[in-house]
């Protein structure tokens, strides 16, 4: 089965959750026999439109762009990647699938797969909704909310990434297609087998530096920690548009012997390396369609520590044996959250919960819905 994927980001060029997904995913599929195309924007240097990377062959569609404007996803971009797609009707394929953000390549992609009959495929993360649409863009939200409803009706299956994501889709955008959960994973045998880092931390967290991520909220909590554990430490791992201010903050709250931000780390066993290095996982987020971060830091041994916010689909992956869950934008609640899982005894629960995600069950799933 020749199958093409579709999105405008792909790790390591861009390192998120739904990048990290696809790389795992598409280098099974092709252990499996697949013949795998992902088609991006062009992230490599040099001439070529196309290259191969694990098995997986690599297709440029349009030159790179910003997926950001300062905080939010930029919507010329996603109508540029969107556009784009036509070049998909010169490939030939047999399912096409399709990430559901930022939406318009859906549009495309079907106009492209009914001309060309095969079925298409989409891949949801996340459901918005029009709240927090309109909470988002303000009166452009709504925009954005009645395209998030149309998207749903195009694919022939859905396949949700979690099951709040499911869930969602079913209730709050009424999907009428097939909906199928091939929740996230990890290589668990690859994080077992990596050893800490030298540098030491009491606290860490992973991710896109992004205002919903609450890392203000952390610094906030670590100065409140800081005055009954003068010696607490916070890793803060990656990059993003909030880095400055939450650098500034940093500096504001006298935390800067206390708090080290390491930029963005390009390999994955050194990320997973200063995460085994750490005591407690913190995510005060409160949006995360999955957080595969979180599982890797449960399979990391760490307990997590995230919000119970409605939006915030990692709390499904905490329980009280594994971690804690706080109310949002409450660095008190934080600060006593993480004080009591540094004095906690550490137990195998986090990785027992953790081992049962696995990617190759997520690719056995997977067939399935190829297959249909």
């Amino acid at each position: 089965m020749k199958l093409a994927i579709v999105s405008d980001a792909i790790w390591p060029y861009h390192n998120g959750g739904k990048e990290m997904r696809i790389h795992e995913l598409t280098t099974r599929l092709v252990a499996s026999g697949f013949d795998v195309h992902v088609y991006t924007m062009k992230w490599w240097d040099g001439p070529q439109t196309t290259r191969a990377e694990n098995g997986v062959t690599l297709h440029a569609i349009m030159k790179k762009m910003p997926l950001y404007e300062g905080e939010r996803r930029s919507i010329k971009q996603g109508i540029r990647f969107g556009l784009a797609c036509f070049t998909l009707l010169a490939s030939t394929f047999d399912v096409a699938d399709v990430d559901h953000m930022p939406y318009f390549p859906l549009f495309s992609m079907k106009l492209v797969c009914l001309v060309k009959r095969r079925p298409m495929v989409a891949t949801w993360h996340e459901v918005w909704g029009y709240q927090y649409w309109m909470r988002y863009l303000g009166k452009a939200g709504l925009l954005a909310a009645t395209l998030e409803r149309l998207t749903v009706l195009l694919p022939n299956h859905i396949v949700a990434v979690s099951p709040m994501t499911a869930e969602r889709l079913m209730t709050m955008l009424h999907a009428p297609r097939p909906v199928t959960l091939v929740e996230n994973g990890i290589d668990y045998e690859t994080i077992a087998r990596t050893a800490p880092a030298a540098q030491a931390s009491d606290i860490v967290f992973v991710g896109r530096l992004l205002k919903h991520k609450g890392v203000d909220d952390l610094l906030r909590a670590v100065a409140i920690m800081k005055q009954t554990r003068p010696d607490v430490t916070c890793l803060i791992i990656s990059d993003g548009p909030e880095r400055a201010n939450l650098e500034r903050l940093s500096r504001n709250l006298k935390l800067t012997k206390n708090v080290t931000f390491t930029g963005f780390v390009a390999r994955d066993s050194d990320k997973l390396a200063l995460m085994k290095a750490a005591k407690i996982f913190a995510l005060p987020s409160v949006r995360e369609g999955f957080s595969i971060v979180a599982l890797e830091a449960l399979a990391c041994g760490l307990p997590v520590v995230t919000t119970d916010h409605p939006e915030n689909a990692a709390r499904r992956l905490v329980s009280p044996a594994t971690g804690a869950l706080v109310a949002a934008h409450d660095p008190q609640a934080l600060a006593d959250a993480l004080s009591a899982q540094l004095a906690r005894k550490r137990g195998d629960a986090a990785q027992l919960a953790a081992r049962k995600f696995d990617w190759d069950r997520s690719v056995t799933r997977l067939l399935k819905v190829y297959a249909a």
